[in-house]
């Protein structure tokens, strides 16, 4: 159960980080300052989040794994995240719509993972709900905000929605490494967060006067490090230093 805990940490730290690494590539290119540096606050968020996961599943692994190999050493099919957060950023309503759907799902995760039988994990998760919280109210007023807004606002946020929608079915496939571990308690129930999810999706979308999508056909296999033509792109740029530069020390 070991190896599966290890692979069930990686799957939430790599969620964090490639979101994290997405979010950044705004930074300086917001459309206004302050939301600028709202969603590179984020980022440190989520990447902050991602290294407390990676310390601990590093002592889990021993030998010479640390934070920075787990994050900067491994190959594209070693991550273990949703293909949600590897989506391209491209226009602000999309970034807004993907950042949304993510935090509604790691908000109710991390409120599971308050209560799990493995003591680390749930000190991570109440480290962390704070931080998620605002994550999940700044999401979510913004989705308002350009639904309820021009024609155009609407128009852009409808099709985001439309095209990350066969994206979000994922995050609630348990695999094979979250089975094994939940019977002890430390994964929690991905169905039950699952109808906190929908219902939390539903009244903001309302809210925003966005139809809710129908279609139940869904994309999978991040989770089993089976990734879309995006995530070898942004692995390049994540790696670059650490790879061109062993052990670079500042």
């Amino acid at each position: 159960m070991k190896d599966d805990l290890i692979k069930y940490i990686l799957h939430l730290a790599d969620n964090n980080l490639i979101l994290g690494q997405r979010n950044a590539e705004w930074c300086g290119h917001g459309p206004v300052l302050e939301q600028d540096i709202a969603l590179t606050n984020i980022s440190l968020d989520l990447i902050g989040q991602a290294r407390l996961l990676y310390q601990y599943a590093a002592e889990l692994k021993g030998g010479e794994s640390t934070e920075d190999t787990l994050a900067y050493l491994r190959t594209e099919r070693e991550y273990l995240n949703v293909l949600l957060v590897e989506q391209p950023n491209g226009n602000w309503g999309d970034t807004i719509m993907r950042q949304f759907l993510y935090d509604a799902f790691n908000y109710f995760n991390y409120k599971a993972l308050e209560t799990s039988s493995d003591t680390q994990l749930a000190a991570i998760a109440a480290k962390s709900i704070k931080e998620v919280s605002y994550h999940l109210r700044f999401s979510s007023e913004w989705v308002v905000r350009l639904g309820d807004g021009t024609e155009e606002s609407r128009d852009k946020m409808i099709s985001a929605v439309n095209d990350l929608w066969k994206y979000t079915g994922e995050m609630f496939q348990a695999t094979s490494y979250e089975n094994s571990i939940k019977g002890a308690g430390i994964s929690p129930d991905l169905g039950d967060i699952h109808s906190k999810w929908e219902e939390k999706v539903k009244e903001v979308l309302v809210e925003a006067t966005i139809p809710v999508p129908s279609s139940p056909w869904m994309q999978n296999g991040g989770k089993k490090g089976i990734h879309s033509e995006h995530m070898g792109f942004i692995l390049t740029e994540l790696q670059y230093v650490q790879r061109t530069y062993p052990n670079l020390q500042w």
